[in-house]
């Protein structure tokens, strides 16, 4: 039986059957006997004997319980009544109630291609991938068509929650990669935990791929949702009414399935739901999710065990794509909150969790695998050393990092190899970057170009020294000479895109006022602390226009002198500020911020030029303030917006100015 719960009488000690039905059960003292329970079945019990290992069969019989008088108001559906008490009691059984918690956290993600055509089945990648899974004896879809295992990944990590204000932080202790695996140290890599794992239908709303789904007991579940009580069961050793849920409109973001309610707490104690096919999610063919919740001592319950099933297929007779999700959460602390600085580092690697020993897993998986799940991984440690998929992997690095790795070096960005404008005619570039496994302190970007129409070589060179990883103290120096775009003098933020940047440079450039600009920059930054990053910058340029441009170097008036070019030398002052966000370091000294933000993301830049300094031309103030975030619209979706707001109380030519993109 699927999901059934084995469990030792008196103890608090028990395991969770998987959707085989098969269940592993570590003691931590003798037992005699251990009990087997399921929804809508007898509980059964058997002997355990004085073997250190044993194998316990159980063969569950239906199951009937003897309800005692019910009394139903008129016209008022029952299942009304119980949700009125689950809404009373949300309070006292939602975790963010407590103080602070954690748990060791076991997640599992596989992902695997099913109805390949034909065609796409012959390619030399998929067709050595189905020969290998094959011979291992792996099952096949209901028409016949091979599911091909494409990447599984097994992750061991201890996650940290302190609620008042809130605090999150995620240290991973062990992880494998299999298969078409991402880089290691990439940021993929390391958000397959239980920080990205998430699930409390506590809340109002489940985020669920870019959309917001509500809840069946959120606050306003009567106007989402129509319930109905079907039965009341043994889940475990919790006497629960079982709900069945449906959307009160087919097309609303909402969930249909079943809902367990304990009936003491009146808690949820269990569910298993499913997305209706009607509700607006793109390419999405099927979504899953079912989860068992336990409580704590202090009252609130925590996920016991989570398993969610996502199907993509973009038509009918395409190429689809099923990820499954298993999270199983054990040695549960409630209550006992670490000084704040502890959770300064939302998601933090431990340096053993690279170095897993290949049957590391196999010897702590806290469930049981199928004979199917086993035959996977097994396929997925292998599929790795195949040539076709090496050189996939290789391409789909290119493809999202924009540099081919060679030894310690990456070489690129690739988009940047080769370009034609206006004014540089063709353009040739090369260029090439260092990488952890060189240094993880000192990090180097480098590269020359050069134009066939304007001759100039143009080149560049950044150097940033890690002082302090915990902190993320970085000094910096960078000195290039290069062409630029008036549009872009004063929107690096834009650059941060390989694309952007490449494209930036392509096609007619004339009108867009390009400049050729040296610039030399001395920069320092720090985390104060969580999420308040100050950043300061001395930096100086020469601007040389490459159109027709020219400003007025005194009163302006006919027959005043003019400059065709100027110099600039700036103190910068910057802050950011973005309280709740996540940043992972990924494996070129960077780090990303990832995940949905509740707050926006504040940033003050102030710009003080001085006039004489190293020949500078103009003396001037800038005031900057930029204001991100992704807005949360309910059923309607999200908004994501970028308020760009400064002031200039200075006078000076319009390149020192700002430009807003368009």
């Amino acid at each position: 039986m699927p999901f059934a719960s084995v469990v030792v009488p008196g103890t608090a000690q028990g395991a969770t059957a998987d959707e085989e039905g098969r269940y592993r059960l570590p003691l931590a003292g003798p037992a005699d006997s251990v009990v087997a329970s399921a929804i809508g079945f007898a509980p059964l019990s058997r002997r355990v004997n004085k073997a250190a290992s044993q194998t316990i069969h159980f063969a569950l019989g239906p199951g009937s319980v003897s309800l005692g008088e019910v009394v139903v108001r008129p016209r008022e559906n029952p299942a009304y009544a119980i949700m009125r008490r689950v809404q009373q009691q949300k309070p006292r059984h939602d975790k963010r109630q407590l103080t602070a918690f954690e748990f060791d956290s076991y997640n599992r993600t596989e992902v695997s291609l099913r109805n390949l055509p034909a065609a796409v089945e012959r390619r030399r990648m998929l067709r050595q991938i189905t020969q290998l899974t094959d011979s291992l004896g792996l099952p096949r879809d209901s028409s016949g068509r091979p599911v091909v295992p494409i990447f599984a990944s097994e992750v061991l990590s201890r996650f940290y929650q302190l609620n008042q204000p809130l605090r999150k932080r995620e240290l991973i202790l062990r992880r494998q990669l299999r298969g078409a695996a991402p880089r290691e140290g990439s940021v993929v890599s390391q958000i397959l935990g239980a920080s990205f794992q998430d699930w409390d239908f506590y809340l109002n709303w489940q985020q669920l791929l870019g959309k917001d789904f509500i809840s069946p007991i959120a606050d306003g579940w009567r106007f989402t949702y129509e319930y109905e009580l079907q039965d009341s069961v043994w889940v475990g050793e919790d006497f629960c009414y079982q709900l069945a849920v449906t959307p009160r409109r087919a097309q609303d973001l909402a969930f249909t399935g079943t809902i367990w309610i304990t009936k003491r707490e009146y808690a949820l104690r269990r569910l298993d739901l499913r997305v209706s096919p009607r509700a607006n999610l793109n390419f999405v063919e099927q979504v899953r999710v079912s989860q068992e919740l336990t409580p704590t001592p202090a009252g609130p319950w925590l996920p016991l065990r989570t398993q969610v099933l996502i199907g993509l297929k973009p038509t009918k007779g395409s190429t689809g794509v099923t990820a499954r999700f298993t999270t199983v959460n054990s040695k549960f602390d409630a209550g006992h909150p670490h000084p704040l600085p502890f959770y300064d580092r939302p998601l933090e690697t431990a340096p053993e969790a690279f170095q897993t020993p290949a049957d590391y897993f196999a010897r702590h998986r806290p469930d049981s695998l199928s004979a199917p799940e086993q035959a996977t991984l097994t396929a997925l440690d292998s599929v790795q050393q195949l040539p076709a998929v090496r050189s996939a992997l290789e391409l789909a690095d290119v493809g999202v990092n924009g540099y081919y790795r060679a030894g310690r070096l990456d070489l690129g960005p690739v988009l940047t190899t080769y370009g034609f404008n206006s004014i540089e005619g063709h353009r040739l570039r090369v260029g090439f970057r260092t990488t952890p496994e060189l240094s993880r302190s000192w990090l180097l970007r480098t590269y020359l170009a050069y134009g066939t129409r304007d001759t100039r070589l143009k080149y560049g060179l950044r150097v940033h020294r890690i002082l302090d990883r915990q902190r993320w103290t970085v000094l910096g120096v960078e000195h290039r000479r290069d062409i630029d775009l008036v549009a872009l003098l004063d929107n690096d933020y834009a650059l941060d895109n390989p694309l952007f940047e490449a494209s930036a440079r392509l096609g007619n450039i004339s009108g867009s006022r390009p400049v050729l600009r040296d610039l030399t920059t001395i920069s320092a930054q720090t985390d104060l602390f969580r999420g308040f990053t100050p950043r300061v910058l001395l930096r100086h340029q020469r601007f040389t226009p490459l159109y027709r441009f020219a400003y007025y170097t005194g009163v302006p008036e006919p027959g005043a002198s003019t400059a065709d070019r100027f110099s600039l030398a700036e103190l910068v002052l910057e802050t950011r500020y973005a309280p709740d966000e996540v940043l992972v370091q990924d494996n070129q000294n960077r780090r990303t911020p990832i995940g949905l933000k509740r707050w926006p993301v504040f940033t003050v830049r102030y710009t003080r030029g001085f006039r004489g300094l190293l020949g500078a031309d103009f003396r001037y103030h800038k005031l900057n303030l930029l204001i991100d975030q992704s807005v949360r619209l309910g059923q309607l979706g999200r908004t994501d917006y970028r308020l760009d707001a400064g002031y200039i109380p200075s006078t000076v030519p319009y390149p020192v100015l700002k430009t807003h993109l368009g």
